[in-house]
């Protein structure tokens, strides 16, 4: 499910990276497309590709392993059987306790992508006189310069994007499946309808945490040059500085990535998981 999804939407999380860290840089996301293009080659799309499959694979995994231990959670609270089925609102609040735990290996790696996502654009502003263009030329300077805690910059944010969002995320993908099942079990549904109910899921959760997320791509990326005020003092010179609107630099090509990367990924996840499903009732 994490491979389908950064497959799928990496150019779109690469434009969206550099436009959050560097809005004025950009007119829009053909803009940035074109420019990056012209600088860097079509290879500049997928920078950072190799630690956002590990950052979308590590993620997900955890995620979606800790989801069914939070759908139990939740069922102990609200005093239902272990096989009852969950509302959607249920699934969500699972979803979204589940997220904290993937938090803790999504920090890490996503810090690395959205470093080598941006690196050019640090260079051409001044703020760094020399970039890092490997993932292990990027891993050893944070280790040298903050240490192993370093690759926690921007844990809070992270955090704050995470637990709200992968409510709607959940709650947005499981009140599709639902509108698609018309009473029938949402186990039968078709691909197009898992697909557009990730697709929806995904949407829901960007909506939600998008101006999260561009505060915690500043921290990561702008960190190189120095050290950064945390989430509160950084949103706060933003919207000062800049105003509100900067917080929704790049919102165009998250909204596209996450209809088709996110519908990709919960079409792999659903099928992936009923053949692991049949593997096991085989034996």
């Amino acid at each position: 499910g994490g491979t389908a999804c950064v497959v799928t939407g990496q150019p779109f999380d690469t434009a969206k990276v550099k436009m959050q860290t560097f809005p004025n840089m950009y007119k829009g996301l053909v803009d940035c497309f074109v420019k990056t293009y012209k600088q860097v080659g079509f290879r500049g799309f997928y920078k950072g590709t190799t630690p956002a499959l590990l950052a979308n694979i590590a993620e997900n995994s955890v995620l979606f392993m800790c989801y069914g231990f939070c759908q139990q959670i939740v069922r102990r609270i609200v005093g239902i059987d272990r096989k009852t089925k969950l509302s959607d609102l249920q699934n969500a609040a699972a979803g979204s306790f589940a997220s904290a735990f993937a938090t803790l290996v999504l920090c890490p790696t996503e810090l690395v992508k959205c470093r080598l996502q941006a690196m050019h654009e640090m260079q051409l502003s001044g703020k760094i006189i020399q970039g890092h263009n490997t993932v292990w030329s990027v891993v050893k300077g944070v280790i040298q310069k903050d240490g192993p805690l370093g690759f926690y910059r921007g844990l809070s944010s992270t955090l704050l994007r995470e637990v709200p969002g992968y409510f709607f995320f959940f709650g947005g993908y499981e009140l599709s499946r639902t509108f698609f099942a018309s009473g029938r079990s949402k186990d039968e549904l078709g691909p197009i309808p898992l697909l557009l109910s990730g697709g929806f899921g995904g949407s829901c959760l960007w909506i939600a945490v998008y101006p999260v997320d561009c505060v915690k791509s500043r921290i990561q990326v702008l960190s190189m040059a120095g050290k950064q005020t945390g989430f509160m003092g950084t949103f706060v010179t933003v919207v000062r500085t800049e105003g509100v609107l900067a917080l929704y630099s790049g919102l165009t090509p998250t909204m596209i990535r996450a209809f088709l990367a996110n519908g990709a990924l919960f079409l792999a996840y659903e099928y992936s998981r009923k053949l692991m499903m049949k593997q096991i009732d085989s034996y």
